[in-house]
């Protein structure tokens, strides 16, 4: 995973720690594009602030859409009922319209309450008050959304954690099968181990298309692969039948092919400097592949070298803009995919 990645979730699990060891700050706010570590340190803290017998009396959950500002505070400056403690969470915090006045509340928060404010896919004004004056006296845990190609190295870690080794081929098809959603990964993978052998710890790629339902045989990673080596009839036969597949979506088949030529024409500029590049020069041009995947890598800027790998890039341009309605040409998405597969074997 990326460093900032890698840090979102470090940091997750120590919050995640101190909820369970009864350790809370007077406030937080968990926000982000990738909702999946704010709902996780979130939920630790609604099953560990409150014991279960006085949730009735010192917890408060409501959201954003249904309360205002002068509401959340009031419910702040309560003080518990017969414990230590209380806890507020606005959830979809994004949708008060006031949410911003919150910020009084945060100069001067009660040691006995906990407030939680929860956002989907969105984040706070950092320039204004109620982020800076959180910053100081609570926590606020700022989810970035992944990149495509970081989703594969992030489902290795996510494994790992559970004393699972993933195969980087398998890593990379269930990241085309699911997306970028990391709560779906997790849903995926939960499914998945039900129905692993008991004591199993690895994942292979017959694992993911038996229990996910995607065929390697038929996707977008297994295209990029028959480019790179050249494979024209392959391509073509997988071009075909994906541009056919009722879930297809151009555009997204263009963002992939397009990260792969990117890739290798980074890596056909850093050879082109001549003598062998050093191993993290060879990770920064192919910023994202498991060093299981170099040796595709190595044949591909082969097949296309640099005059090639831009000319690809031109006809993914290019393609992109048809593939979204662009000339108001008659041609299907199917027929577009094949005739850019073509296009691209014979550069």
């Amino acid at each position: 995973m990326a460093r900032v990645k890698e840090d979102i979730a470090a940091i997750s699990r120590a919050l995640i720690d101190d909820a369970r060891n009864g350790v809370f700050k007077p406030v937080y706010i968990l926000m982000g594009d990738e909702p999946y570590y704010p709902d996780l340190v979130c939920q630790a803290i609604i099953d560990n602030c409150v014991d279960e017998f006085g949730k009735d009396f010192n917890e408060t959950i409501c959201y954003g859409a249904d309360v205002t500002a002068e509401q959340v505070v009031t419910a702040a400056r309560r003080f518990p009922m017969m414990a230590d403690r209380q806890l507020v969470v606005v959830k979809e915090a994004q949708m008060m319209k006031t949410l911003e006045d919150i910020a009084v509340y945060c100069n001067e928060p009660l040691d006995s309450t906990v407030l939680v404010l929860l956002l989907h896919k969105a984040t706070v004004d950092k320039r204004k008050a109620l982020y800076k004056s959180v910053q100081k006296i609570g926590v606020v845990l700022d989810s970035p959304a992944l990149r495509d190609y970081e989703v594969p190295a992030w489902i290795s870690s996510y494994y790992r954690e559970r004393g699972l080794q993933i195969d980087p081929e398998a890593a990379s098809l269930l990241a085309e099968s699911v997306g970028t959603d990391l709560s779906t990964i997790a849903l995926e993978t939960d499914k998945l181990l039900k129905n692993l052998p008991e004591g199993s710890k690895s994942v292979s790629v017959a694992d993911i298309e038996k229990n996910v339902g995607i065929s390697r045989q038929f996707s977008i990673f297994e295209l990029t692969k028959e480019l790179s080596y050249k494979h024209a009839s392959k391509a073509l036969t997988i071009a075909a039948h994906l541009g056919n597949a009722a879930r297809f979506a151009m555009p997204q088949a263009v963002s992939a092919l397009y990260m792969h030529f990117y890739r290798i024409l980074k890596y056909g500029a850093l050879l082109a400097r001549g003598g062998a590049p050093t191993p993290d020069e060879k990770a920064s041009a192919l910023a994202g592949v498991n060093p299981y995947f170099y040796k595709e890598y190595d044949t591909a800027v082969r097949n296309y070298p640099l005059p090639k790998a831009m000319a690809v890039i031109s006809l993914l341009c290019e393609y992109d803009y048809l593939g979204k309605g662009g000339d108001g040409g008659a041609a299907t998405p199917g027929e577009l995919m094949v005739e850019l597969t073509a296009k691209i074997l014979n550069c």
